[in-house]
């Protein structure tokens, strides 16, 4: 059974693991690359890497309309029931649990989390997923650290890293990443979204291709990647 992945820009993805839909980070409304609304994407599960609003995106709203589960840090779950989501699973960093679609670990990310509102957001963190007997690591907001080499030695089949710089790692610290990391496939995420984190993909790609082993893959929003 394949894992199809499917990039809605920014950081936003949608994952198909067997008859579950996964989504990440859904930042769709005010996204103008989300080939998707907020009204119509499928859900039974929501993945919530940190508190920004490019993140949280439209979590509230489409929990509510699908009866989709939230995932996430203890007080992003506690947020999300003040907004009358009720039906929440939290974790925390380090800590793993084997959901119905697969095994999900919280990973460390060096980010912030700040709610939309003001609220405090816990710390950001990674998920590592591991599911079909793959495993896909979706680094959202971070810079480099080190402990990349740790979460490589996992055997990663497929990464996507932020390249965009200025608020996350840019090109030069993502490239660094991928030789932590060492992963099969790699695909770069969080660029182009806002002017002050505009990037070359592709640039990048071939930088990858030259200098690492890894597969770089880069999606068009709308785009998938199977497993």
């Amino acid at each position: 059974m394949t894992i199809k992945l499917t990039w809605y820009g920014h950081a936003a993805f949608a994952l198909t693991i067997g008859g579950a839909h996964i989504l990440v980070d859904p930042f769709l409304t005010g996204n103008d690359f989300a080939p998707v609304s907020a009204d119509e994407v499928k859900a039974n599960y929501i993945l919530i890497t940190h508190g920004h609003g490019d993140h949280v995106g439209d979590a509230v709203a489409i929990a509510k309309r699908t009866g989709a589960q939230c995932i996430s840090n203890f007080e992003i779950c506690n947020w999300l029931q003040a907004q009358g989501v009720s039906n929440v699973h939290p974790q925390h960093i380090g800590g793993g649990f084997n959901h119905p679609f697969g095994y999900l670990k919280l990973t460390i990310a060096h980010h912030g989390s700040g709610l939309p509102d003001g609220s405090y957001g816990g710390n950001p963190c990674g998920l590592l997923l591991t599911a079909e007997g793959k495993k896909i690591y979706l680094a959202a907001d971070t810079g480099l650290f080190g402990s990349m080499r740790l979460i490589g030695e996992e055997g990663i089949d497929l990464a996507a890293l932020p390249i965009g710089d200025n608020f996350t790692m840019g090109p030069d610290d993502a490239l660094r990443a991928v030789k932590l990391i060492e992963p099969a496939a790699v695909i770069p995420i969080h660029y182009n979204t806002f002017e002050v984190i505009e990037q070359d993909p592709h640039a990048w790609a071939k930088r990858v291709q030259a200098e690492t082993s890894a597969k770089p893959i880069v999606l068009e929003p709308g785009e998938s990647y199977e497993l």
